[in-house]
């Protein structure tokens, strides 16, 4: 059986993935889901990837999981520990040298335009409504200060590498992420039908995706 280190995205909270955790946890596996250090402006991609690396403790097999803004602190991770296993889930993919900020204006995302802005609909539209309001009341200051530090891997991590790609995904729409993933990791994302949170959800699905992916051991292309 695999660990399981998930990473949450911007604002959030490790909590984000406790339905995906159980999901994975009935089937024998082990997961860790830290809080990062997201309010402090003197922390930055460095201390997120340490938060993550100390929860993972002597754990072997591990299989690195990020969301959104995590897909810049996945690698770090996966580097230092070497993991079995990279997946990325609506994520960013940063390249050597480039900030967050940067990489926002290098591949020109848009969110969707929306007549409604709030992050109910942004984030959570197809959300159960007793999480939505979970969700939110977790929700955390996010500082400035990773998002505008480049990125300081020469290159991505030579682990096995996975993303899963939501197709209604109003945040990060999937008619820019899909040639993202393709031009900066050579792979093909699987696809979902869910918006930029489906551990909220779809944790069934996920969690059945990232269960057989932890069986892999060669290769990074990718298949659905």
């Amino acid at each position: 059986m695999a660990t399981f280190a998930f990473i949450h995205g911007a604002g959030d909270v490790g909590w984000y993935w406790h339905l995906v955790e159980a999901e994975l946890r009935a089937l024998g596996h082990h997961t860790v889901a830290p809080d990062l250090p997201i309010e402090d402006d003197e922390a930055g991609l460095a201390e997120y990837a340490a938060a993550v690396v100390d929860a993972i403790r002597d754990r072997r097999d591990v299989v690195v999981v990020a969301q959104s803004f995590g897909g810049y602190v996945a690698p770090i991770v996966a580097d230092r520990i070497d993991a079995r296993l990279i997946v990325l889930v609506a994520a960013m993919v940063p390249s050597p040298g480039e900030s967050a900020d940067e990489m926002f204006a290098n591949t020109r995302w848009e969110p969707e335009q929306l007549a409604d802005s709030s992050e109910q609909s942004v984030f959570y539209h197809d959300v159960p409504g007793e999480l939505v309001d979970e969700a939110l009341s977790r929700g955390r200051r996010q500082s400035d200060t990773p998002g505008r530090e480049p990125w300081p891997l020469r290159a991505w991590p030579d682990v096995l590498t996975r993303f899963i790609l939501c197709r209604n995904d109003r945040f990060f729409p999937a008619r820019w992420l899909r040639p993202v993933v393709r031009d900066r990791l050579g792979i093909e994302p699987a696809e979902i039908d869910s918006g930029h949170c489906p551990a909220l959800s779809r944790p069934r699905e996920l969690a059945g995706l990232l269960d057989r992916y932890s069986t892999e051991t060669t290769g990074r292309d990718i298949s659905a």
